[in-house]
Order: C-alpha cells, then sequence, then structure tokens
C-alpha cells in the first residue's frame, strides 16, 4: 500500500541529530533526543491522538483508541528508538534518494561511497524500489526513524479509518543503541498487553529470539614508579592487560570467527596505564548457561595474566545485561503469529531468524511485556553505506496495520 506522508516523514526525521552517548549519565543520554520527541508528541496531537506525550526522561507515549466494536481486545505495542549510534555521526544528515533504482552500484555523493548487491545482498531483492541513503558523510539513521517513521504512518492511517483494529500503543524509546532504551519504559502507563519492535532489516523478517548478553570487567592493577628506578618495584598493568588480550581465544568463542548460534566474548575497549588498566568486553550466547564459561574462562586468562606480570593483581567484574527473549516468548506464541500472520497477509514471505544482538524488547520482555522485533527495512546500521528501501517500509507500515486487526478480529 502507497503512503503519501511516510518518505516525507522519514526524510524529516533523519535529519534531525538524535545520536547518544554511552559515556553520559544524564536521561536521556543526550538531551538533543527529545528534539525529535518534541516533534513526534506535536505531530500526534495535531492526528487527533489525544494522550501523546513526551516525559521529562525522554520517552514518548501515546495510544490510538481501538475502532468501534474492539476496545476490549488485547492492547498493542509498536516500538521504535529516536536514537542513532554513536559509532558515525549522525549530524547533518542529507537523506538522498535514487528512484527506480537498477540493480546495480550505488554510487553515494561524498566520500567515495559505493554499495553493490555483492556486499550488500537484500539490494539484489530492491530492482525498480527507492533506495534511500545519506550523501555519504554520515549515517543515514534508518535505524530505528524507518521504524518510526512507519508507526507514525500507520498511527495516521488509523486515525482517519474505520478499520478494523485494537488499541495501538506508542512507545518511542531514547538511548537503545546505548543499551539503555527499556531501562525508564513505565509498562503501567503504557497500557499493552504485548508489544513489537519495529528495528529488522530484510522485508518479511521476524526475530523472536536474541543473545542472552552480559557485560564484563576486566581490571588489572600495578604498581608505578620512576622508570630509572622500576627494579623490582614496577608492577605494570599494561603488560599484565596485554597478555590476557592476547590469550583471548581468536578460532572459536570470537565475534570474528562466529556465525550462526556460536556465541563469542569480545574486548571492545580498554583505558589506564601502569598503575590501572580496565578493559570491556561482551558476553554473548543464545544459550544463557553459556554465559557462566565464558566468564570462567575470563576469570582464568586474568588469573595466568596477573601471574605472568609480576607485582600486579586482577579483578574480573559480571553485570547482567539481558536475556533471550525466546525464554518469555515460547509461553506467549500467539504474540509471534500474530506477527506471522500480519506478515503474510502483506504478501511477504515469513523470515524467522535470531539476533545476534539485542533490542528493546529483549528487555521488555522480561519487563512483562512480550515484544518480537519485525522488520522496519533498515540496513547497514551504524555506518555511511546505512539505506533503506521505501517499498520495504511501506511493507513495514501494511504489516503494522494488518497485525492490529487481525488482533481486532482474532483474538
Amino acid at each position: 500500500m502507497k503512503y503519501p506522508s511516510l518518505l516525507d516523514r522519514f526524510k524529516q526525521y533523519v535529519q534531525i541529530d538524535t545520536q547518544s552517548d554511552a559515556s553520559s549519565p544524564t536521561v536521556p543520554s543526550t538531551a538533543k533526543q527529545k528534539n525529535l520527541g518534541q516533534l513526534l508528541v506535536q505531530q500526534l496531537l495535531e492526528m487527533g491522538v489525544e494522550d501523546a506525550h513526551m516525559d521529562d526522561k525522554g520517552y514518548v507515549y501515546a495510544t490510538v483508541p481501538a475502532s468501534a466494536g474492539a476496545e476490549d481486545k488485547p492492547a498493542v505495542c509498536f516500538c521504535a528508538h529516536m536514537d542513532t549510534s554513536p559509532e558515525y555521526s549522525g549530524a547533518g544528515v542529507i537523506p538522498t534518494l535514487h528512484e527506480d533504482y537498477d540493480g546495480g552500484e550505488i554510487h553515494l555523493p561524498k566520500g567515495g561511497i559505493v554499495l553493490t548487491p555483492k556486499q550488500f545482498g537484500p539490494l539484489k531483492e530492491m530492482k525498480g524500489h527507492t533506495i534511500i541513503t545519506s550523501d555519504g558523510s554520515t549515517l543515514l539513521g534508518a535505524d530505528n526513524k524507518a521504524g518510526v517513521a512507519e508507526i507514525m504512518t500507520a498511527a495516521e492511517l488509523l486515525m482517519k479509518s474505520d478499520r478494523p483494529h485494537a488499541a495501538m500503543k506508542i512507545l518511542f524509546t531514547p538511548d537503545e543503541e546505548i543499551g539503555r532504551g527499556a531501562d525508564h519504559v513505565d509498562l503501567e502507563k503504557l497500557g499493552a498487553d504485548f508489544g513489537y519492535t519495529m528495528d529488522g532489516a530484510t522485508k518479511g523478517s521476524l526475530e523472536d529470539e536474541t543473545f542472552s548478553a552480559d557485560g564484563a570487567t576486566i581490571i588489572f592493577r600495578g604498581a608505578n614508579t620512576h622508570p630509572g628506578y622500576a627494579h623490582k618495584k614496577m608492577g605494570n598493568a599494561l603488560k599484565a592487560a596485554g597478555v590476557f588480550l592476547g590469550s583471548l581465544p581468536r578460532s572459536e568463542w570470537a565475534p570474528e570467527s562466529t556465525k550462526g548460534e556460536a556465541g563469542f566474548v569480545h574486548p571492545y575497549e580498554i583505558t589506564g596505564g601502569v598503575e590501572e588498566v580496565r578493559i570491556t568486553m561482551i558476553l554473548r550466547s543464545f544459550d544463557t548457561e553459556d554465559l557462566e564459561p565464558y566468564a570462567a574462562l575470563l576469570n582464568t586468562l586474568a588469573k595466568q595474566a596477573s601471574k605472568a606480570v609480576k607485582r600486579t593483581s586482577y579483578e574480573v567484574i559480571i553485570s547482567e545485561q539481558y536475556r533471550n527473549m525466546k525464554e518469555v516468548l515460547d509461553k506467549h506464541p500467539h504474540v509471534v503469529e500474530y506477527a506471522e500472520k500480519a506478515i503474510s497477509a502483506a504478501g511477504l514471505p515469513v523470515r524467522k531468524s535470531k539476533i545476534r544482538g539485542g533490542t528493546d524488547g529483549s528487555k521488555l520482555s522480561f519487563m512483562g511485556l512480550p515484544c518480537p522485533n519485525i522488520f522496519a527495512g533498515e540496513h547497514a546500521f551504524h555506518s555511511p553505506y546505512e539505506f533503506v528501501s521505501l517499498q520495504d517500509m511501506e511493507s513495514a507500515t501494511d504489516v503494522i496495520v494488518n497485525l492490529l486487526e487481525i488482533v481486532a478480529v482474532e483474538s
């Protein structure tokens, strides 16, 4: 189905810089995320969505009322995040349209960025589509403003239509890209029975399983002194950290050498000096029970590294991040079944898959809101190669509307 406002909404949203910041202690982590939230609230109110508002933490809540006769049906949440990744600039985005895509290479105006079907397989299904990219100097922000635009467009349609639909609970979150998106959701205020994040990639995709995730901080402590007089006095935490990093698995349990259902341990940040070094890591597996041996491995390797470098000590701190949503969704199979029917009703094949990562839906599911992930059409996230198809966004909007009708009619 064609949605006249969808493209304009998306172009407007991506031009608002909403990059989050993992180093910030505030909520939201960057105040500029509220700029988009305020616009969304204004637009929802203009549609006639009377309860639309943003709280002091930057979360947007709204309700599209159920159609006549469907008031007693389950209320369904659709969620997307407003922030963009800290990994690449989201300021000054210039959405660039490539209409009637010919199936070949797409050359972006800046940065020498070239998208090819060989490198990005989903392009093979997009011949004739309108492809949207940035100009190559920034990311696009389709992750997750494609989902935001789709939810807003579906809300606009339902507010004007007498099409049967269950109550639509809208939730837009800040700080998803830094792992905090669901931290301050007020589920009682939201008032949904179950939900869906619109944050997936290929059209037709439905993800009901994520990694289980822990964070790890490995701390090496040494003893610093003047290097000219350090004999049998200095303990170099940097050297202990180097021994530790060099001992991590490379052919297994590493993201660069695993795929599919295999988990991993991954160091992604290191700070410090001779006196103290902190290594920040993530532990990931579809099987929550795997996280314990991963942590045990880190403890063993850290102990060996500290023993190898005299006058150093170590500490391993493990913190829970999120768990595999399938543990919750298996208890609520109808939630996934509604999504499968809605995707099929949009004329698309259902492509069930597992997320080698997590979404707001992971935390929301364990907070009490079963919440799988539906495609939004976004690809090549967190990079200047990011792209989305307008036609895929239209299909995602169809799925939202279809799903609400299915719940209204069949539940």
